[in-house]
């Protein structure tokens, strides 16, 4: 008798669909996941000059709203306490009218063991108040918003409300203002 080796195959995956499948779960996760958003402050610093010199000027204590955040988080506006968002309309009140705010200065004391976040929203709410005043001061003198000035006007707005504002750090003890 003669034994007859049949030759099996092995069936095969169908593996057409698989790139589609792999392609559609990658854009879905690519779709699906969020990207977080850095915050942080946006601030233009001064160029680096290397003969530049310090000056010390002399400001009325009228004209200083001192702002500290304590190590605990706390906001203190002249050694009161004061809700972050009560803030801006504190440095809109205090900045006043046109020719007040030339010579006024926000001093911030911040504790290095506060909290970046009550940081961020403290100085978010200063900058805010002061493009409330610049978008105010721009809407009445060029009757359009701060944003659609020309540059030139942009200039003008600034030197009446300039932003004069000065940060230092400290260690920072519980309390209110020393």
């Amino acid at each position: 008798m003669i034994l007859r080796q049949d030759k099996r195959t092995v069936p095969q995956l169908n593996t057409t669909s698989t790139a589609d499948i792999s392609f559609i779960l990658l854009v879905f996760f690519l779709v699906m996941t969020s990207m977080d958003v850095d915050k942080g402050l946006q601030r233009m610093l001064p160029p680096i000059d290397d003969e530049a010199v310090e000056t010390v000027s002399d400001v009325a204590r009228s004209n200083v709203l001192q702002l500290e955040i304590t190590p605990s988080g706390r906001l203190l506006a002249d050694g009161k306490p004061l809700d972050v968002s009560r803030l801006r309309s504190r440095v809109v009140s205090f900045l006043g009218t046109d020719g007040a705010a030339r010579s006024r200065m926000v001093m911030l004391d911040v504790a290095r063991s506060a909290s970046y976040d009550v940081y961020f929203n403290v100085q978010n709410e200063v900058v805010a108040a002061y493009n409330f005043l610049r978008d105010r001061h721009a809407k009445e003198t060029y009757g359009k918003p701060y944003a659609a000035c020309t540059p030139e006007q942009r200039a003008e707005v600034r030197a009446v409300y300039p932003q004069r504002m000065t940060e230092t750090v400290t260690m920072g003890q519980e309390g209110g203002a020393r």
